[in-house]
């Protein structure tokens, strides 16, 4: 009876310490989780962006944003709030929202024109480009057009606006200088983000559902080119390095971020994205290649020459962040966000790049 009390009795105390062992281990996971969130909230978490502010914003919590902009003229930050149906007007130095400007219902592109002093946004909602005056902060005009406008890219030398109506498989194209829609490109594919390449001269249109991209010539308004982009499939959104040649194109049916070489017409190199990738920039300062996930990440690439690029990380952020703007001058990158660990909000958050250790 001695012997086998004894051998509960040790059994009894290594199963209690089991049970400290793996309390313990619990209590530092769970503190590990709790520092890792706060490190990502601090913006610490990194190795290519740290967060330096966080401010509201006066829409609803809990609803869509879309794309921003910036107008380098004013310094102002340009942002959507799609399901608000708001554009923010932000100064860049002091993160002050100095406007909430409405009626822009289902806001989605957004493209400033600097020698109106006018910003022209994809109204998905009502279906029209709404027209409004920085000067007076409201929308002075809208333009009828076809299925939910999305993204728009503006060709300075042209006064033209080109505005991807996504549904509707075409793209509409506005003079400026009068407001109104001069022809309407039609497609076999939904569309995609469109750029304008100011060294080429030329406007670069995705075709999402064929895995295509197409070259549109202002001058003439003419489609001159279309050319495979596989393996890249989906391509949604697009960034331009016109210096070098290349566009980056964010393949949401299979995450990729794919380089494209304008000259060669074709894709030269793919690399991998997180899930659910949508709105893609590139800074050229650092030449850093920024595409914002939906699964709750920024994935940061480094081109090391036009030929040559490397993922640097999945930076995390917030589920449901889809889009960004980074800022050129200052190489800051800015991020709405409707939910802050699944709690709806509505902020900015403003992160450096960091550049070297």
């Amino acid at each position: 009876m001695v012997h086998d009390r004894s051998t509960m009795k040790r059994t009894f105390h290594i199963a209690s310490l089991l049970l400290l062992v793996a309390l313990v281990a619990a209590a530092g996971f769970a503190a590990l989780q709790t520092h890792a969130r706060k490190s990502r909230h601090a913006g610490n978490s990194g190795t290519t962006l740290r967060q330096i502010a966080s401010f509201d914003l006066p829409g609803p919590p809990g609803k869509r944003f879309d794309y921003l902009t910036i107008d380098y003229d004013d310094g102002y930050l340009l942002s959507a709030h799609l399901g608000a149906g708001l554009l923010f007007v932000i100064d860049l130095k002091t993160n002050k929202v100095l406007h909430a400007i409405p009626d822009v219902p289902g806001v989605e592109g957004v493209e400033y024109v600097p020698e109106l002093k006018r910003v022209y946004t994809s109204d998905w909602y009502e279906n029209k480009i709404g027209v409004i005056d920085l000067r007076q902060m409201k929308v002075v005009a809208k333009i009828p057009t076809e299925d939910k406008p999305d993204g728009s890219a503006y060709a300075a030398p042209f006064h033209k606006l080109y505005v991807s109506d996504e549904r509707g498989k075409a793209e509409a194209i506005v003079d400026v200088e009068h407001d109104r829609i001069i022809k309407t490109l039609h497609f076999k594919s939904e569309t995609g983000m469109p750029q304008y390449d100011p060294v080429a001269k030329r406007i670069y249109l995705n075709l999402q559902d064929l895995d295509t991209f197409a070259v549109i010539d202002p001058a003439t308004d003419a489609v001159i080119a279309e050319y495979p982009v596989k393996p890249c499939k989906g391509n949604h959104g697009m960034a331009l390095d016109p210096a070098h040649h290349r566009a980056f194109l964010s393949c949401e049916d299979n995450n990729l971020m794919a380089v494209f070489d304008l000259d060669k017409h074709q894709v030269i190199t793919t690399l991998p994205l997180a899930d659910g990738p949508d709105v893609i920039k590139f800074d050229p300062g650092p030449k850093r290649i920024y595409d914002a996930c939906y699964s709750g990440a920024i994935s940061v690439f480094q081109q090391d020459d036009p030929d040559h690029y490397r993922k640097l990380e999945d930076f995390p952020v917030q589920h449901k962040v889809h889009s960004l703007a980074v800022d050129e001058r200052t190489h800051r990158v800015y991020t709405p966000e409707q939910e802050e660990d699944s709690r709806p909000v509505a902020k900015m958050i403003v992160y450096e790049a960091i550049t070297s250790k």
